[in-house]
């Protein structure tokens, strides 16, 4: 049996850490205030308040949603917060910006809470590819949280991984 396979990377003590298995359910909604301004460039505050009092919210239910105006008016502070209040009920996170930046937003609330405790001493894969839209951003959070545990930090997959980090 000299010439028998053996899988060194399966029998190692490396962690692959796949940022798509902590993808959350639920829609992303991008809700474009542009359409309840007067020609979508100026907020009047009683028509404002008349469309956000009598606009079904619940069609936003268990959704992540990013408040944003597409057009170029200047939207006051209060007009997100407004909206956010009607909203606080019914969807899971609620941010100003793009979806981008909402799916920033989840995976810094995801990795902030991420116990990295049973990364000490170890050397970390973190998986590069996905299918679903995990931000940039995430994997640079997750590698400075990772880099205060881990053994190593590299980033792609097993066989064809880029050394990022080592500790000395």
């Amino acid at each position: 049996m000299a010439d028998e396979i053996i899988n060194r990377v399966a029998n190692s003590k490396l962690v692959t850490i796949d940022l798509e298995d902590f993808y959350p359910k639920g829609k992303r909604a991008l809700f474009d205030i542009k359409d309840w301004l007067f020609e979508g460039f100026v907020l009047r505050e009683k028509d404002f308040r008349t469309q956000v009092s009598e606009f079904n919210w619940s069609k936003y239910q268990d959704n992540y949603v990013a408040l944003t105006c597409s057009t170029d008016a200047i939207i006051p502070g209060w007009a997100y917060m407004l909206l956010s209040i009607h909203l606080e009920s019914y969807a899971k996170k609620i941010i100003v910006g793009d979806l981008e930046q909402l799916e920033t937003s989840i995976y810094q609330d995801i990795i902030n809470n991420l116990d990295v405790k049973e990364f000490k001493d170890k050397p970390i894969i973190v998986k590069g590819c996905s299918n679903k839209p995990v931000p940039q951003n995430a994997y640079i959070m997750l590698s400075n949280k990772l880099k205060s545990v881990a053994k190593s930090i590299m980033y792609g997959e097993a066989c064809s991984s880029v050394p990022l980090y080592k500790k000395k």
